[in-house]
């Protein structure tokens, strides 16, 4: 394995590499009918030979993570996603919940390895792994990757700062995965005690934030710190890439093994290029398929390749949580309601509920943005009050001026 890409698939034409996720989409979706039983219920009317695009494959149901727990409750362990039997499971780890995830018996199940390259870790390269290794996937997300791509590991999983600077300072990793946090920690704690764990050179970081700032830190440090998003029962969804001259790339590169949608938050459809929304996600794991799986997580579409020669589709990284579900005045507000309201009325390009408290009472105002002719804001308001049951200002504000990040309801209320 050489050369700046992990495989060929990385720079395909994007034709090609759109025309064989399609071709895999229907194998894809008959092989969770017929091993699934979730899915057997789930798309029972659906043919999977009709589905062949984008199109097609947004009419199918959306599946929750927020309905994992209940659907795991109901038909233990994996709540019927699983095609395959326990004794094809090599690993089950446990998220909050709880809810219960699934590794197959296939090397580098979670598609890990990828990232790994991109932030430039290569074979033999020993690797300090700080994600945890207790119930959580992330500590053997990782370690899996690495065996596949051919680097030794440290499994250090989280805590024991002392002991993981002395044995940094020992072994001499080249590379660290983890929180880029617990790496901040491990550098402070290393310049106090004057402890060298400066060979220490990579770093692929996740499950948080990386402010530039700290980037910037790391860097300064003499570490490249690249990030990676994934979840739990997805693996792998984007990862972080350099240019050539060793410059970061905006946004992060989807994974290869994937289909992702950006949808409106409250509804499965699609958004415009470059709108904030929904990430779901279709995998084409054949022992855990998961078909529109909806993360709860927002981000958007860039527009262009990256300059790192890579040629799948960049999102921008993690821009918040899809759930803005509220309570106001005793009553729930969710984002499908406000999607049903803009549907009533053609002329809504779009729409923000923003949640006030003013004189100890709560306040609902329904920002919209109109096109003409425009419904009047008397009407608009009475279909507010229809769908979510609480009365409501409506107000016309001009087009292009509600931002465009995701929200769909704003809670401005104080906290306590």
């Amino acid at each position: 394995m050489d050369g700046p890409y992990y495989d060929a698939l990385e720079t395909r034409d994007p034709a090609e590499r759109e025309a064989a996720l399609m071709a895999a989409l229907p194998r894809i979706i008959a092989a969770a009918k017929e091993h699934a039983p979730a899915y057997r219920d789930r798309l029972a009317q659906v043919r999977p030979a009709d589905i062949v695009d984008r199109r097609a494959l947004a009419d199918l149901p959306l599946t929750r993570k927020s309905e994992l727990f209940e659907l795991q409750r109901q038909n233990p362990p994996f709540g019927g996603f699983a095609a395959v039997s326990m004794a094809a499971v090599g690993r089950v780890f446990v998220s909050p919940g709880p809810i219960y995830e699934l590794e197959a018996r296939r090397p580098d199940f979670f598609r890990m390895a990828r990232a790994l390259y991109a932030a430039g870790v290569r074979p033999g390269d020993l690797l300090h792994n700080s994600f945890a290794y207790h119930l959580t996937p992330a500590g053997a997300m990782v370690e899996s990757a690495a065996m596949a791509l051919g680097c030794p590991v440290i499994p250090a999983g989280t805590g024991q700062t002392e002991q993981q600077l002395r044995t940094i300072a020992d072994l001499r990793p080249v590379a660290y995965v983890g929180t880029p946090s617990f790496l901040k920690i491990l550098l402070d704690r290393a310049a106090e005690q004057g402890s060298d764990i400066g060979s220490l050179k990579k770093a692929l970081v996740g499950a948080e934030a990386l402010p530039a700032a700290l980037r910037g830190e790391f860097r300064a440090r003499g570490i490249d710190a690249l990030q990676c998003y994934g979840t739990a029962d997805l693996g792998l969804i984007a990862y972080e890439s350099l240019a050539a001259d060793g410059s970061l790339c905006d946004g992060m590169v989807l994974d290869e093994g994937i289909i992702v949608e950006l949808v409106q938050p409250g509804t499965g459809e699609p958004v415009a290029a470059g709108e904030v929304g929904e990430v779901v996600v279709t995998t084409l794991t054949p022992e855990y398929p998961l078909i529109r799986f909806a993360t709860g997580d927002l981000s958007a579409l860039l527009a262009g390749p990256s300059p790192c020669g890579r040629t799948n589709h960049r999102i921008r990284g993690w821009l918040g949580r899809a759930d803005q579900s509220v309570k106001v005045r005793g009553l729930f507000v969710h984002p499908v309601q406000i999607a049903e309201i803009v549907r009533r009325h053609q002329s809504i390009v779009r729409a923000r509920l923003v949640i006030e408290r003013r004189e100890s009472a709560d306040q609902m105002s329904l920002r919209v943005e109109l096109s003409e002719p425009a419904d009047p804001a008397a009407a608009i308001a009475e279909t507010l009050q229809a769908v979510t049951k609480l009365r409501g200002t409506v107000t016309s504000v001009p087009l292009g001026s509600l931002a465009n990040d995701g929200k769909v309801i704003e809670d401005l209320r104080p906290i306590g």
